[in-house]
């Protein structure tokens, strides 16, 4: 979608400066609402440079037929429509048509209200009515359409779209179709919509809802509730344009004020309704499955921080030097094991932010398996985010090689092992590289760790792994691992 400034560009529109423009994508991120009241069409029209209008976005209505069935965005207004446009930016004030006929389709009544930003008018919005539409507004009682007005009014003394207006892309926010009540400056009802009278009859408010004060009825509602939003008594009284829950029991309903002003004097408000609890339910079933995958990961971590203790005991009693190196390396890869889970513990999503991983795993693997001299472990380049399915395989290769070069590699001698990761998308580079005496040829599988290696690099991380002798010396291992999650 085009924006306003790059559709001004394009067209040969009046140049208008940042404020202004930044006035007018408030206003079209929040005319839904005058849309559905209206049951009309909405669009925006900007003045071009050669006398003519051009449609910067257009709104169509959920609450009745559309005018426009087609995106008239980029047009430029025919004559008839221009001189009402023009008539309207020189008045500085709304132009009321008779009906006309708009492509030759639709009898329609239209409005122009130019958009005035500092005593100046920019532009020109036109509320198109589909006249043939069985039903006009949200409720087809004409109140609707009377506090649409009110609002149109509101465009031209530069008090829509509200300053104060909430944050409009999140879930649950109420719109007409949702239930939408009329009160006066006092807070009394003086209509409703069915889903409205709906709405509040779900968190505890039955009845008839004309004459009765909606911010009295809803205090009493939520009197006993430990928590209540601060903004909700200036929301149901329709003081400010904000958005506020009443959750009860029974039910969560989303509601948000659209006050109505004449001049400087609050004429009332209209509050849109929405009911969200089957919204909230399913959020707080998230809630409690990600809590429960936290606690599975955790006790897993512990479950298997216990298995590698055991194992390490079982080391020290045992006689045979080939059994205690047996079940140390046995208890490192649960350890290495447990590392994953101990990372998946900490965030609701089955993704492992890996780089802290390799660190902690190669820095146990660099220590465990050097006894009588000194080997560094280096970690180069960025992991990133790591599948769960493959961050456990990954860990236990990477402790693998590191602990093979430490052991064969750097077996008589101080030295260092780097670890070079570079990452494009889910392709994964990584090298393994020691300053030791190098591979011998044909010896890279001959061990219980390298053939684990080479079934974990082939299986779970669909991958290949590469052994080389270093020019000068020592061993480079290279993995290249597709870590996609369809695999």
């Amino acid at each position: 979608m085009r924006s306003i400034t790059q559709l001004m560009a394009e067209s040969e529109a009046v140049p208008l400066n940042k404020v202004q423009v930044d006035w007018l994508h408030l206003l079209v991120g929040d005319w839904q609402v005058i849309a559905d009241l209206a049951g009309s069409d909405l669009a925006l029209w900007l003045p071009t440079t050669d006398g003519r209008f051009v449609a910067a976005a257009l709104c169509r209505p959920a609450t009745a037929v559309t005018v426009h069935m087609d995106d008239i965005v980029g047009l430029y207004s025919p004559d008839v429509r221009a001189g009402a446009i023009g008539e309207a930016m020189r008045a500085k004030s709304i132009v009321d048509t008779s009906s006309v006929s708009w492509a030759g389709s639709y009898s329609v009544g239209s409005l122009y209200v130019p958009v005035v930003f500092d005593g100046e008018a920019i532009a020109v919005v036109s509320c198109e009515t589909n006249l043939s539409s069985p039903g006009v507004g949200a409720s087809g009682d004409g109140w609707t359409q009377q506090a649409a007005n009110v609002m149109l009014e509101m465009i031209v003394e530069q008090q829509f779209p509200y300053e104060s207006t909430p944050n409009l892309s999140g879930r649950g926010v109420p719109r007409v179709i949702d239930g939408a009540i009329l009160i006066d400056p006092e807070g009394i009802v003086r209509d409703t919509t069915p889903n409205a009278v709906s709405c509040m009859k779900h968190i505890g408010i039955h009845g008839p809802l004309l004459g009765r004060c909606i911010g009295e009825e809803i205090t009493e509602i939520v009197r006993d509730q430990h928590v209540v939003e601060e903004t909700l008594a200036v929301v149901v009284m329709g003081r400010a344009s904000w958005l506020a829950e009443i959750e009860t029991g029974q039910a969560a309903v989303n509601v948000r004020a659209l006050p109505l002003l004449s001049g400087e004097q609050r004429v009332g408000a209209v509050l849109l309704t929405r009911d969200v609890s089957e919204m909230r339910r399913r959020e707080h079933e998230l809630m409690t499955k990600d809590a429960t995958i936290r606690e599975i990961h955790h006790r897993v971590k512990n479950n298997l921080q216990t298995v590698s203790a055991l194992l390490r005991m079982q080391s020290r009693r045992a006689d045979s030097s080939q059994v205690k190196e047996a079940l140390g390396e046995a208890g490192r890869r649960v350890q290495t094991i447990a590392t994953v889970h101990e990372a998946l513990s900490q965030n609701v999503d089955e993704i492992v932010h890996f780089d802290d991983v390799a660190q902690s795993v190669l820095r146990m693997a660099g220590s465990v398996a050097a006894t009588d001299h000194d080997a560094r472990v280096v970690v180069n380049g960025e992991f990133g985010e790591i599948p769960a399915d493959a961050a456990s395989a990954l860990a236990t290769v990477l402790a693998e090689l590191v602990t093979n070069s430490v052991e064969h590699g750097l077996a008589d001698r101080d030295g260092t092992v780097i670890v070079t990761a570079r990452r494009r998308g889910d392709d994964l580079i990584v090298t393994v590289e020691d300053d030791g005496v190098g591979i011998e040829p044909g010896s890279q599988l001959s061990g219980l760790g390298t053939q684990i290696v080479h079934m974990m690099v082939s299986g779970e991380l669909h991958g290949t792994i590469d052994w080389d002798r270093g020019e000068t010396g020592g061993t480079t291992v290279t993995l290249h691992l597709n870590l996609a999650l369809d695999n």
